[in-house]
């Protein structure tokens, strides 16, 4: 049987080695599933809940394997329920590529169902996915894919989703023949409905770019580190550029050669060890003040990997004003800085190595980190202190951590060290709540096995993300994976309460919610799964270890105060000066 459009795609991505595909089934790409059963499960059709977290299922997925992940997606609905995944990819810079039906193309602008062609004034999926893309092709004509194909996949891997919208019959087409004289399709040339926002909108350019470094070379870099080393202290700021280029080895190498210290950015910890020499902690709103006090006596900083946005930088600014502030990674970062542009750290470090040298290193290890004074609570519940203590105490080697942002993500950001092999994320590209659950799933598909053995993951929510794409957590039972969703249950949006509180005189909430029993509510919807509450400070630590030891999926609600403030610097300043004379 000759292959189709969507055999030809199916087999591309098990060629690259990505083992699953995620998404959610629907008229207008069950043809890529047909696709994948007669693959023979290599890669994996995985289905979804919801297509948001289909798409953070091949984000998480592909943040762990620091490779490319793959979200499939019918029209209509379907489609327009990956833009705020795919957003998060986009911001963070996230290789995924997204496969994406389309109603047949004779039925485009005629009324068809679900139509997004542009015409007859549907919606334009092409002009909506380029904004959060870096890539966008509508496939017309499959002499046409490879071309398209092999542009998309370079897009992503500078960084960020590429789009695919393939209609329905295009799909069902037969692949057009090899010619006999160079191998490659008899037509291949980019069609004139294709929007690239990566400056690549060919293979050939887009391998230019990884390759080329304008602006400032590294060996301008390394020669300014090694004056500033000479007449004082290196901080170094580490971004999740490392996690994705690989260049946790190349870091470390660096730290040491620099004798410098190292902050890391919340979305970052994963980078560096936690209890390595030099380490200092967080950076930004929910960082810690050892990184604050090393800059205040620093002779530079190095960014690596990390544009510096306000999330990482609150509480910097006054210590930065005041430093020769150097720069690597693949965006010049938002402060003013000397930068180096970088696709791949693990080159650009290796080559600060060579023309820095190695030098004396005496930073001692990592002490114990100093915590932001919140105000008591006495409200019900665990304090989040206590909570994220006893994760820590009870994690596994090599655990995986997912923490959605808000109060609970401030609160793992900042009391939380990465055990050693162990992979952290925080989605603070947009933010958006349910991200954890999606992604975490993603992860533990590709480090259940993992090279250097088994990994669980964990992920950490608060009961708002988890209204909104908890029931995930079906996906992971079906698949016993080895996961734990612990869910911080305050019965509000947390965060939205502490700013009523803080910013409008604290005369109303619209963010708190009817009280709710999880644990018990999630242990009957899936009997046989492990599901707990905890209210009870002396069963904490036992039943996050019982969790944490299941074989397959977990499930652990753990009560706590909504009107507890977070270890979250906006807010604590906000509480400071009102108390100040």
């Amino acid at each position: 049987m000759p292959d189709r459009v969507v055999d030809y795609l199916v087999r591309t991505v098990a060629d690259r080695g990505i083992a699953q595909i995620f998404g959610v089934d629907g008229a207008n790409i069950e043809d890529l599933y047909d696709a994948i059963f007669d693959a023979g499960g290599f890669p994996a059709g995985i289905v979804a809940k919801h297509e948001f977290s289909a798409a953070t299922m091949a984000d998480g997925y592909a943040r762990s394997t620091g490779g490319m992940g793959v979200v499939a997606a019918t029209s209509g609905g379907g489609a327009m329920n990956l833009v705020a995944g795919l957003a998060e990819s986009f911001t963070s810079r996230v290789p995924v590529l997204a496969l994406v039906g389309q109603p047949p193309t004779g039925l485009q602008g005629l009324g068809a169902f679900q139509d997004s062609s542009g015409l007859a004034e549907s919606i334009d999926a092409a002009a909506l996915f380029a904004t959060i893309s870096r890539y966008c092709a509508r496939v017309s004509d499959p002499a046409e894919l490879p071309a398209q194909l092999a542009a998309a996949i370079a897009a992503a891997e500078s960084g960020g989703p590429a789009v695919l919208l393939i209609p329905k019959d295009v799909q069902q087409q037969v692949m057009p023949v090899h010619d006999e004289t160079g191998g490659r399709f008899a037509t291949d040339p980019l069609p004139a409905a294709v929007v690239s926002r990566a400056g690549s909108p060919v293979p050939e350019e887009a391998e230019l770019a990884r390759t080329a470094t304008p602006g400032v070379s590294t060996l301008t870099i390394a020669s300014e580190l090694a004056a500033a080393r000479r007449v004082g202290k290196v901080v170094i700021i580490a971004g999740d550029q490392v996690a994705r280029d690989d260049a946790r080895a190349e870091l470390t190498a660096l730290v040491a050669a620099l004798d410098a210290s190292i902050g890391v950015a919340p979305d970052a910890k994963d980078v560096y060890s936690n209890t390595g020499p030099g380490y200092c902690g967080v950076a930004g709103s929910m960082g810690h003040a050892e990184l604050v006090e090393n800059l205040a006596e620093a002779s530079a900083c190095l960014l690596v990997g990390t544009r510096l946005p306000v999330t990482t930088r609150a509480g910097l600014d006054n210590a930065l004003a005041d430093l020769p502030v150097l720069s690597v990674g693949a965006l010049p970062p938002y402060p003013a800085a000397t930068h180096a542009t970088s696709t791949d750290l693990t080159a650009t470090i290796s080559a600060l190595l060579a023309g820095i040298g190695a030098g004396p290193t005496t930073s001692a290890g990592a002490t114990e980190l100093t915590p932001m004074t919140v105000p008591a609570a006495e409200g019900p519940g665990l304090r989040y202190r206590t909570v994220v203590e006893a994760i820590q105490r009870a994690l596994p080697a090599g655990a995986d951590i997912f923490a959605d942002a808000g109060n609970t993500g401030a609160s793992v950001v900042h009391y939380l060290r990465v055990p050693e092999r162990g992979r952290f994320t925080v989605a603070l590209g947009m933010g958006g709540m349910g991200y954890a659950f999606g992604a975490g799933i993603g992860s533990a598909f590709a480090r259940r096995a993992a090279p250097d053995g088994p990994h669980r993951t964990v992920v950490i929510a608060g009961d708002g993300s988890f209204f909104m794409h908890g029931m995930e957590i079906h996906t992971a039972i079906e698949h016993d994976l080895p996961i734990t969703f612990v869910v911080f249950n305050n019965n509000a949006h947390a965060m939205c309460v502490t700013r009523e509180q803080l910013y409008y005189r604290d005369r109303y909430s619209f963010n708190r919610f009817q009280p709710s029993h999880l644990g018990a509510g999630i242990g009957a919807m899936f009997p046989g799964l492990s599901a707990h509450t905890v209210s009870d400070p002396d069963r904490l630590f036992e039943t996050l270890a019982d969790s944490f030891a299941t074989p397959g999926p977990s499930f652990l609600e753990i009560l706590c105060d909504p009107d507890e403030v977070p270890p979250f610097l906006p807010f604590l300043s906000t509480l400071e000066s009102r108390s100040t004379p």
